[in-house]
């Protein structure tokens, strides 16, 4: 296979988006420079960081063969600002999520202002600029397409709304890339030691991932003395549901773990510690921290929504994903029988998504972007 010259662009280099980015970097066939900005300040990065980036590559002496964004970057005022050195450079837009359909915190002033619009036009331009446009699940996709149409409809006129059939044309699934298998030198046998099952949450601490719901459920099962224990992982920001602190004090007795994992090693110990991954999320367009518990052979116990049923096989949807009003009933059914859960192998379900199964799949849809737009 030809071994291309590939830069990065990443504005927010922090969580999901770094670990993407380096894993990429460190199992391609390919050569990958990476360019990037602190994840920090996500909306000014999607306005302010494609200057900072256009400046960062006019600069350097790599020699791209392919110019690889992703989903925060502006890539039309990056090729502007750097036209002499990208003009028959082939791009490709990498969405990990898009401002189109990702559900707003209900205490952001943008949305009452109506400023969160142009971050969705940042997404459309640039998914229209692109040579290709990779998504990491087909729900990704398909939901960023069907919102496109009503986007452009509120525009008063020009609206061209036959560019959603030419971003459809040069768009693909290309799967989440995960270094899953560092944490198989965390599994240890101490699950076995637990006499009650472990329920996780391993999710930001943030409206989207619908914190009240999942904790609503505990709160009923510890009213109908249920017995378990509580994992409660994630990053938090200064301004986390109130719900958490609601969950703390009420949960004390069940808790074993709360808060972000100081480390790597900590955070993959709890996940194998656990049995039962009740999820409620709104809003995932992949589900990266599903899979990590799924890996980490935790009973997964998904809506029947978003990406999640991508992540099951279609003849045992059933038996792990719910429809709406029946997580509790549900919930109740895994903890009666989690020791029967314990013996299930739900790690085969996702491993095809750590980077050792999925890096030939990247490497030849790269190669294919740039041998297609240059035949």
């Amino acid at each position: 296979m030809k071994r291309l010259n590939i830069t990065v662009l990443e504005p927010f280099f922090s969580g999901s988006h770094q670990k993407w980015a380096q894993g990429l970097q460190k199992h391609s066939h390919h050569n990958i420079e990476i360019l990037s900005l602190p994840g920090r300040h996500w909306k000014w990065r999607m306005h302010g960081g494609a200057v900072s980036l256009a400046k960062a590559f006019n600069d350097t002496d790599f020699v791209s063969d392919l110019i690889l964004g992703t989903s925060m970057l502006d890539l039309t005022t990056f090729l502007s600002l750097c036209r002499d050195k990208t003009a028959g450079i082939p791009t490709a837009m990498y969405f990990h999520e898009n401002q189109l359909t990702y559900p707003w915190s209900p205490v952001d002033e943008d949305v009452d202002k109506q400023r969160d619009n142009h971050y969705c036009f940042i997404n459309y331009v640039s998914a229209l600029a692109a040579d290709q446009v990779f998504f990491n699940s087909e729900y990704h996709r398909q939901s960023f397409l069907d919102a496109l149409p009503e986007f452009l409809q509120q525009f008063p006129d020009k609206r061209e709304k036959d560019n959603v059939d030419a971003i459809a044309s040069k768009s693909m699934v290309l799967h989440l890339g995960m270094e899953l298998s560092s944490m198989d030198a965390f599994q240890s046998s101490e699950k076995e030691k637990y006499a009650d099952p472990v329920i996780l949450w391993n999710h930001r601490w943030e409206y989207d991932k619908n914190p009240r719901e999942f904790f609503e459920v505990l709160f009923k099962l510890q009213e109908e003395e249920h017995d378990f224990k509580l994992v409660v992982l994630g990053e938090r920001t200064n301004k986390y549901p109130p719900v958490f602190d609601e969950a703390k004090a009420k949960l004390s007795e069940h808790i074993l773990h709360w808060g972000y994992a100081d480390s790597f090693e900590e955070y993959a110990r709890w996940l194998w510690r656990a049995d039962v991954y009740p999820v409620t999320s709104n809003q995932d367009f992949f589900g990266g921290s599903v899979v990590e518990a799924m890996y980490c052979n935790c009973y997964p116990l998904l809506p029947n929504r978003l990406a999640y049923p991508e992540h099951i096989p279609q003849k045992i949807h059933r038996d792990y994903l719910y429809e709406n009003r029946e997580l509790q009933a549900r919930l109740e059914s895994a903890i009666r029988d989690f020791m029967v859960l314990r013996q299930v192998d739900y790690q085969s379900m996702v491993k095809h998504y750590d980077w050792s199964a999925i890096t030939d799949n990247y490497d030849r849809r790269l190669l294919q972007v740039v041998d297609t737009v240059i035949e």
